[in-house]
């Protein structure tokens, strides 16, 4: 299946980044090519398909209907006009094609549904107290208040048996109605809501529950069978095709589930002002004459509010969080053939002489003037470059005529500081707008309605920025800050050799590749000596350096980095940072005039670049080292005198003891002596 998924204003950095050789910086380019790249913008009057085409699309009138808030439900009149079902008002409105008026109140929270039934008399349902009204001659009354039941959720009318069927809640039951208003249960599904239901040609009912998202088919009086189970939250809507296909949406609701209460209850207040906010992921199916299953679309970011059947016979479904509407193909390939500013698509009307979109947040109805037309404009969404940028020279495939223009600035979302829209391009061209962060992209269609684009590359360059080097550190070698000694009391062990792990951080804001030279000093001195071999090209941000071969001492290393790699000579930035003082010490102090006398060991240890940094003693094949402190009570110094009592090590005589001393860096020695 294809998918789609379309992305908002802030996601600009989905559309694809392609780079000229390595590195995050030298040429870049933006690149629209799939169906996502050229979703995000404005569509006015464009469809966007799977495939990465766009096309003219709707062309969309404006109507706003100052008398709701929500529009729910729409019937199409045999004289040309619509009556539209509010929610939060309980209205019936009427459309003439050009503006709105309200006709009658019903004195309901919301109409939910508006189907026309026998003799051409209107009937409503309504919520939350379980009526059905009936609107006919301009005048509307109560047709028939339904027992144990808050909510109808949806009207349908079987012309062949003359009876009007209702899915209601919250005891889930499926009413048949007479046109005498006597009503009885024609099916009680274990559900606590049925939402939806459609008839076939054939008198099938077709029902669709909350909170278990079942279809049934219903033959007859209590007699029921699942068509299929979603594994979701609701079906919302059905819809029966001429060639018998079933047609059904259904969502995963997230969050808001909306279940008004009676005018006056404690949560009425809560939808009298907007519909919620509401989050979830909406999927459409379609089952052939076999009852075979197939899912057309699975939509994972916003959920479905409306579905209908177009006079081309494909089905259009409305979403309820980005007042979208899509379509699918019979391969598959979804197509968004509206996009409007309002948050929720609330029904919609697309077969016969009245075509349109009902949006709702605010309510407004848009009339479907037709495909095209002057007014087709694709905006693309806003492309964000990550720093001011140079555009060079625009491209773009399409069959047939367009025109693009530009514009750029330096705030995510377009406001006075941009600059004006360039004059349109009917060719390549070089990209008028001034340098800055981010880039939209116009395209109309006044020139060739019938026209096609599929692909778009803009190449950029950004500013240089400069990688900063913020810290550098040694392992495996003692600073004058640190000490690489074990712990007192620890274990025999041995120095890990001659290596000096060095380690640094860089602060890179454009990404480039960088390049790094490793430099070092002895501390006193002025002169720098390379780490690295002339012919080496480092690029990873840690280094082994091999101290063997020096002479011991204090050292401090400079780390360069620099983005040559990615960039011209004239535009390269370099920074530089010294490391703290790093000892290389590779060889063990000496303790020289060890000398017993009694019970006190004597002694001096002696390195050749210190500071001594522990001596301690054990009795030889123990691990029990004890610490002592040199004469002067310090260790600071290269030279240190020690003089220890090791009673406590040999209180009943004589033994052998080992003393261990410690330089800085972790080098040891070990002598032995004999104790009486």
């Amino acid at each position: 299946m294809n998918r789609i998924r379309f992305s908002s204003i802030a996601a600009a950095a989905a559309v694809a980044f392609v780079a000229a050789g390595a590195g995050a910086v030298g040429t870049r380019t933006f690149e629209l090519h799939k169906g996502d790249d050229f979703k995000g913008g404005d569509l006015k009057g464009v469809a966007v398909d799977s495939s990465g085409e766009v096309r003219a699309g709707f062309n969309l009138g404006n109507a706003p209907a100052t008398d709701a808030t929500a529009i729910w439900s729409a019937l199409a009149q045999r004289d040309g006009s619509v009556l539209l079902g509010t929610g939060n008002e309980g209205r019936i409105l009427s459309f003439d094609g050009a503006t709105v008026k309200r006709v009658a109140d019903t004195g309901a929270l919301v109409v939910t549904s508006l189907v026309e039934g026998w003799g051409g008399t209107v009937y409503a349902g309504t919520l939350p107290d379980g009526e059905i009204w009936k609107y006919a001659n301009g005048k509307a009354e109560k047709f028939v208040k339904l027992e144990s039941t808050e909510h109808v959720w949806q009207l349908a009318f079987d012309p062949k048996t003359k009876s009007l069927f209702a899915a209601t809640g919250p005891e889930g039951k499926l009413f048949r109605i007479d046109q005498q208003g006597k009503a009885q249960v024609y099916f009680d599904a274990p559900e606590q809501h049925l939402m939806s239901v459609a008839v076939a040609p054939d008198g099938t009912v077709y029902a669709g529950s909350s909170d278990k998202a079942k279809l049934y088919r219903v033959t007859g009086p209590g007699r029921a069978t699942v068509l299929y189970d979603f594994g979701r939250t609701e079906v919302r809507a059905i819809a029966v095709g001429d060639k018998g296909n079933v047609y059904a949406i259904a969502n995963e609701i997230k969050t808001g589930s909306y279940t008004p209460t009676r005018r006056g209850g404690a949560s009425a207040a809560a939808p009298a002002t907007k519909p919620p906010k509401t989050s979830g992921k909406g999927t459409l199916y379609r089952f052939d004459s076999e009852d075979r299953p197939e899912q057309l679309m699975d939509e994972k970011d916003d959920y479905f509010t409306s579905l209908a059947l177009g006079d081309d016979g494909k089905p259009y479904v409305g979403t309820g969080a980005e007042g979208r509407v899509y379509t699918v193909n019979e391969t598959h390939d979804e197509v968004l053939v509206a996009d409007v500013e309002e948050r929720q698509i609330g029904a919609l009307l697309l077969r016969g002489k009245q075509r349109l979109v009902a949006a709702s947040d605010p309510a407004v109805v848009h009339v479907v003037r037709g495909v095209g037309g002057a007014d087709a404009v694709w905006t693309s969404k806003v492309l964000d470059a990550g720093l001011r940028a140079h555009f060079g020279r625009m491209d773009w495939v399409a069959s047939g005529q367009l025109e693009l223009s530009t514009r750029s600035g330096n705030t995510s979302e377009p406001d006075d500081t941009w600059s004006a829209w360039s004059n349109p391009l009917n060719a390549a061209g070089d990209v008028a707008s001034p340098a800055a962060r981010f880039l939209q992209v116009r395209a109309r269609w006044s020139r060739d309605p019938n026209a096609v684009l599929s692909s778009l590359t803009i190449p950029f360059v950004t500013d240089n920025l400069r990688a900063v080097v913020t810290e550098v550190e040694a392992e495996g070698a003692s600073s004058s800050l640190s000490t690489g000694v074990e712990a007192s009391g620890g274990p025999l062990s041995k120095k890990s050799g001659t290596t000096i792990t060095l380690k640094w951080k860089v602060e890179n804001p454009d990404k480039d590749e960088l390049r790094y030279r490793l430099e070092y000093r002895l501390v006193g001195t002025n002169n720098w000596y390379s780490v690295l071999d002339p012919r080496e090209t480092l690029t990873k941000t840690t280094y082994s350096w091999e101290t063997a071969d020096l002479p011991e001492g204090k050292y401090r290393v400079r780390v360069s980095a620099s983005d040559e790699i990615s960039n011209p000579p004239d535009r390269v930035q370099r920074h530089e940072l010294e490391s703290a003082v790093i000892l290389v010490d590779n060889t063990p102090p000496s303790i020289q005039d060890l000398e017993v006398t009694g019970k006190r060991i004597r002694g001096i240890v002696i390195d050749g670049v210190g500071p001594i940094a522990r001596i301690e003693a054990s009795v030889t094949g123990s691990d029990e080292w004890v610490p002592f402190f040199p004469r002067d009570g310090v260790f600071d110094e290269q030279r240190e005198e020690f003089d220890v009592d090791v009673t406590a090590l040999v209180p009943n005589g004589h033994a052998m003891l080992s003393i261990r001393a410690y330089d800085r860096a972790g080098n040891f020695v070990v002598r032995n002596v004999t104790v009486k």
